[in-house]
């Protein structure tokens, strides 16, 4: 799938959750692009079964479009994570790079930072005598 394909699912997801239901409308409003490049787009996405389109014009994401948009909403977060906290870099800065790079990025190296942040968490979670705080609670 394309970046723009990718775009749009993740678009979709959030404007759902955001608003409880979609549409076309909705869609070019939310990325500032044509009534016709959405409609184009959402053809695709509905022969790609990614989402159906009911006669009201309301979208829905199928279970393969809310797997891939999930997937990319979680490497958004990922991504916007790590910068704004390795990186050191202002929200918005690290919001706009997350949105281009987690299109980019290979899947291992997804993984591999997401461990880094795992690792990162579970380090300072530690306590002073080595035991996690979970293990103190026991």
């Amino acid at each position: 799938m394309h970046e723009s394909g990718e775009n749009y699912l993740e678009t979709i997801l959030m404007l759902k959750e955001r608003k409880g239901s979609v549409r076309s409308i909705d869609i070019a409003r939310e990325l500032n692009f044509s009534k016709p490049s959405v409609s184009r787009a959402m053809g695709i996405l509905r022969e790609s079964g990614y989402i159906i389109m009911e006669p009201s014009g309301e979208i829905h994401l199928t279970d393969s479009g809310k797997a891939k948009a999930g997937e990319i909403y979680r490497r958004h977060c990922l991504l916007t994570i790590f910068l704004k906290e390795v990186a050191r870099v202002p929200e918005r800065m690290a919001e706009e790079n997350a949105c281009r790079m987690e299109h980019i990025l290979d899947q291992e190296v997804v993984e591999g930072i997401s461990r880094f942040m795992e690792e990162r968490e579970s380090f300072s979670s530690t306590s002073d005598a080595g035991r996690t705080l979970s293990e103190e609670d026991s």
